[in-house]
């Protein structure tokens, strides 16, 4: 999943919604001004930590997927196996 957009499309959002409620209350265009840019800037930093989190989060899985190590087991003749086949085998 492409997530580059994924901080901006936050925080445009936020901004919308704080355009929207100041103009409601009839705040005045340096109140309304203030606290967008103040919306734009923690919204962009949380769409930020978000992201590396994800991203951080597929390198660690798919690094946990390549070193996964085939298990074997000695059966009672003596003879190494998968030891998901064995499981399957008793099942």
């Amino acid at each position: 999943m492409n997530r580059k957009f994924l901080p901006l499309i936050l925080m445009l959002s936020a901004g919308l919604v704080t355009v929207v409620i100041t103009f409601i209350r009839g705040y005045s265009v340096l109140y309304k001004l203030g606290s967008l840019l103040a919306v734009f800037v923690i919204f962009y930093l949380i769409g930020s930590v978000i992201v590396y989190f994800l991203d951080h989060f597929d390198k660690v899985n798919s690094a946990a997927a390549e070193n996964t190590e085939t298990v074997y087991e000695k059966g009672a003749d003596g003879e190494l196996s998968d030891a998901l086949d064995s499981d399957k085998e008793n099942s």
